[in-house]
């Protein structure tokens, strides 16, 4: 019953993300860069601080992306709008659409991504585009390896914070709308800040 729940939930994931599928698509593989670690502070209000290791030198193309979006301050204000307990949670809509979209690393699409999503996983979210990720992410609140290793862009991990992970997806997750883990806009925590530092290693 694990398994099927986690394949659904799956398939949730690509179909919750439609509206982003409408902006400008990068469909090749970008020249491989070296691209730095970074630690970045996801400060989210009245819940608390998440912190995560972006690993740039397993998924160069979105860590540059996250923290481009970050150095801009474009998550300030914005939410999660998706939660679902024993699953993920996930934010950073672009509502105007705006941004362009990624190349999709991760193996379905040609790239070799060593990062699992294992709970505590920071990872893009992106429609039924394999090259549809913009702005969204993702944060898996439990071990969703098995569904999502292949699928998805990973591109770091929580190192401090799981506990607001768990409060987030368990006081917020009973309110959605659907199955899908839609919240509504008066109940969709918000992200005061995303604030990234380059970790010097």
């Amino acid at each position: 019953m694990k398994k099927v729940w986690t394949l659904i939930c799956s398939f949730m994931l690509c179909i919750g993300l439609v509206a982003c599928s409408n902006s400008a698509s990068t469909s090749e593989e970008p020249v491989k860069e070296e691209v730095p670690n970074y630690e970045a502070v996801i400060e989210i209000k009245d819940f608390g601080t998440i912190k995560c290791k972006l690993l740039g030198s397993e998924a160069p193309e979105s860590v540059k992306n996250f923290v481009k979006l970050c150095d801009k301050k474009f998550y300030d204000g914005n939410s999660l709008h998706r939660i679902i307990e024993g699953f993920v949670i996930q934010g950073g809509a672009d509502k105007e659409e705006k941004e362009s979209t990624i190349f999709g690393e991760f193996s379905q699409n040609g790239f070799d991504n060593k990062i699992s999503h294992k709970r505590g996983a920071i990872s893009m979210a992106r429609a039924a585009d394999y090259n549809g990720a913009s702005t969204q992410f993702f944060i898996c609140q439990k071990d969703c390896s098995e569904s999502l290793d292949g699928n998805y862009a990973a591109f770091g991990y929580v190192t401090e914070g799981l506990d607001v992970v768990d409060k987030i997806a368990q006081t917020v997750a009973p309110k959605a709308t659907d199955n899908n883990g839609t919240i509504k806009e008066e109940d969709q925590p918000i992200i005061t800040s995303i604030r990234c530092t380059e970790i010097k290693e």
